[in-house]
């Protein structure tokens, strides 16, 4: 089905004093006439290229088009363009009640289904999605208000392919997102966010990575730097597992079969948190009490250190270094290497105790994108991914239709 205009939408047609004639008119409102790409009023140029068609909401099983002849206008910026129209974007090829009803769905079922649903091609859908994000982040400036963010990155496919992701604390929206994991990538999020705004973040959660922390605190003075820290907790974990396999090599070699069998099989019993511990696992937990001294001083190491991450206050301060003492005597070098790695960040650990900061909030956020890239059957074209990711995660998506 293709309806097409009347022809007071044509210029030639127009009738003074029509309901029509303020948006189009022949001689008189000329400059009344916006340009399609930025909205700013222009003067008229010819009558346009000919008659253009959209895709409306479909009536019933019936496929809808909408038909009109848009003029074209002289823009001082972008020079001659369509006139802008109050049913679609500027090159858009859909109605924006059309690209609604895309929008909404496509964060809640894969692309495929989308695609068959609606009847409109894989590569249609990406499009829609970035239109909407870009209208949405156009309409409401999604930096304004930033004091607390948090900087991660999550890798989105094979071959060492990240993402690097900013969310802001304050709503829990995800801000800007762009491929790449370098300085380069991270110095665009400060050009994308401004000088001006910078100067009003006050705090910033990201892990232990330095290129990090020495760009924030190059563009946000003043800034105070947070490692996270569930990165903390598992670099204690790391170090309990080195320790570990070193153990089971070590009874493997002296031809201790039995005894490297039950170490192999503790890896979960030692990662586990002890009230989440089966009674087989406390079980295998008591065996390494009294059979390997080294392997439980380094379990009580990493659950010592994660009970003191868990303290908000400043006595977090004397328990850390209290911990790094005992870590740098327990002549296990994994654990004296960590107790080293703690002290050269314990400023960014104790910020972000002290100010009551993780970077819980972006996991749960990287999280969604994975599930948003397994649902979607993953992607070619990574703008339509961060396109995705802030429709749904950055507050873009629209209501449901017809709410």
């Amino acid at each position: 089905m293709t309806w097409r205009s009347p022809d007071t939408y044509h210029p030639a047609g127009l009738r003074r004093g029509s309901a029509t004639s303020n948006f189009y008119d022949d001689r008189d409102n000329l400059t009344k006439r916006r340009c399609g790409r930025c909205g700013a009023r222009a003067a008229g140029y010819d009558r346009g290229e000919g008659r253009r068609r959209w895709r409306a909401l479909d009536v019933g099983p019936t496929r809808c088009y909408l038909e009109a002849d848009p003029v074209r206008v002289t823009c001082p910026e972008h020079g001659v363009v369509a006139a802008q129209v109050p049913w679609a974007c500027h090159g858009a090829r859909h109605t924006t009640a059309f690209e609604v009803l895309v929008a909404w769905p496509v964060v809640r079922m894969n692309k495929s289904a989308v695609k068959d649903v609606l009847r409109v091609s894989w590569e249609t859908v990406g499009a829609i999605v970035d239109r909407v994000v870009a209208r949405d982040r156009a309409r409401v400036d999604p930096f304004d208000g930033l004091v607390c963010i948090g900087i991660d990155e999550i890798s989105y496919k094979k071959g060492h392919r990240y993402l690097m992701v900013v969310v802001d604390h304050g709503s829990g929206r995800l801000v800007w997102a762009k491929a790449g994991h370098d300085r380069a990538t991270l110095q665009a999020v400060f050009e994308a966010i401004g000088p001006d705004r910078c100067q009003r973040i006050r705090l910033v959660s990201c892990d232990a990575a330095e290129w990090i922390a020495d760009e924030t605190r190059a563009n946000c003075s003043g800034v105070i730097v947070c490692i996270d820290p569930f990165h903390v907790a598992q670099w204690a974990t790391d170090a309990l597992d080195v320790v570990r396999r070193s153990t089971w090599n070590d009874a493997r070699k002296k031809g201790m079969t039995a005894e490297a069998r039950q170490l192999k099989g503790a890896r979960f019993a030692l990662w586990r948190n002890p009230e989440d511990l089966t009674e087989r696992q406390q079980a295998k937990l008591s065996w390494i009490k009294t059979a390997n001294g080294p392997l439980y001083r380094a379990y009580l190491l990493k659950e010592q250190l994660r009970q003191i991450l868990h303290v908000k206050h400043e006595r977090a301060i004397e328990m850390l270094q209290a911990w790094c003492k005992w870590a740098s005597r327990s002549r296990l070098v994994a654990f004296v290497d960590l107790a080293r790695r703690i002290r050269k960040n314990q400023a960014g650990i104790l910020n972000a105790l002290l100010n009551r900061l993780s970077n819980g909030l972006i996991e749960s956020t990287n999280t969604k994108i994975r599930v948003l890239t397994r649902i979607a059957h993953g992607f070619t074209n990574t703008d339509h991914l961060i396109a995705l990711a802030l429709l749904d995660r950055g507050g873009h998506c629209p209501t449901r239709p017809r709410q």
